[in-house]
């Protein structure tokens, strides 16, 4: 059965605070051992988006998967960033037979002012992504949305929080081009402008916000871990940033040691932007990423943070499958590349 409506009457009766009400699962919905599926960075060329749908079927017939997680960038950098585009992956992402969740990354929004993908402003193709993809604020997508918390009433529907298998999900608008901070060069900028640094405050203000509530939540409900979902690399391992690559990162990454230090469990940080598959713990105490990250005000470390990159791009030959172990065993997460066939 459809929750949309039970979660428009939700978006409807919340309170102030930004967040819609958050429906009791079933334990249909929410069973103690639970898998899902993660991709990101795709689909990237003609290739790719001729042969999406059919890497959708296959997600589909794994009788395992539960829920479905599409960690951002539906193209690549050097695309258009059109109307018409985005309403072809929306047509896409309704083909998932579970729920779907999905977060934007920087090449649908953040780097639309490139010549080549329209010299867009990027606001305004973060206002169409909203459009097309959250249009239901308060549900996943998907042919069987369950609802979530969300910040639409504060204008971030793609800002979701929600409870699966004694775990919390938060899914936060954090992409790369330094958390959206590059310039707009493709519009004839060569620094951030007035508007585009208001923008980033405020969505950092709000994600962090909500990653706060995450962590507020997990602790009340007895959560045995959390999982942040996000589109950008804050350690791609691939090049040494400089500062117009990562300092907007900083106040993000901090509420991350922050609260993971304060949880008395697992946490699962899942993004994608550098394409190739990895896991690591980029804040674990000894890490060089704290000492990258240090200039720009990130103290402290977090040992209990476990980074996972999913493949992407060219690298994009497999999905990635989660499974969560039953009460009591470890550890709490385990996952596996699925090569697609076809």
């Amino acid at each position: 059965m459809s929750l949309r409506p039970l979660a428009a009457a939700a978006l409807a009766l919340a309170g102030t605070a930004g967040f819609t009400a958050l429906s009791t699962p079933s334990s249909a919905a929410d069973p103690a051992e639970s898998t899902f599926a993660v991709i990101g960075d795709v689909p990237y060329g003609a290739s790719q988006i001729a042969a999406f749908p059919s890497w959708i079927q296959q997600i589909n017939a794994d009788p395992d998967v539960t829920s479905v997680i599409h960690l951002g960038d539906i193209k690549n950098g050097s695309s258009l960033c059109s109307d018409d585009y985005f309403a072809l992956i929306r047509q896409d992402f309704d083909t998932f037979a579970d729920p779907f969740v999905y977060t934007p990354g920087d090449n649908e929004w953040t780097d639309c002012h490139r010549t080549n993908n329209g010299a867009y402003n990027p606001l305004e193709r973060l206002t169409k992504v909203r459009q097309v993809f959250f249009d239901h604020p308060g549900t996943t997508m998907g042919q069987q949305p369950f609802a979530v918390q969300s910040q639409a009433r504060q204008g971030y529907p793609e800002n979701v929080l929600y409870h699966r298998a004694d775990l919390t999900f938060v899914a936060a608008n954090v992409p790369g081009s330094d958390n959206g901070l590059q310039p707009w060069t493709g519009l004839g900028y060569t620094s951030p402008t007035p508007a585009q640094r208001q923008a980033v405050k405020e969505r950092t203000e709000l994600d962090i916000a909500e990653l706060h509530q995450a962590f507020k939540q997990a602790e009340a409900s007895g959560d045995r871990g959390v999982v942040v979902l996000q589109q950008a690399d804050m350690f791609d391992p691939t090049y040494t940033p400089t500062a117009n690559d990562i300092a907007a990162f900083a106040p993000w990454i901090q509420a991350l040691i922050d609260e993971t230090n304060h949880f008395d469990g697992p946490v699962y940080l899942f993004n994608g932007d550098s394409h190739a598959y990895n896991t690591d713990h980029p804040l674990a105490a000894g890490s060089s990423w704290l000492q990258t990250y240090a200039p720009y005000g990130v103290h402290g470390s977090a040992d209990d943070l476990t980074r996972i990159t999913v493949d992407g791009s060219s690298n994009n030959k497999d999905w990635l499958k989660v499974t969560v172990a039953p009460p009591g065993v470890t550890p709490l997460l385990s996952w596996t590349r699925v090569p697609y066939t076809s």
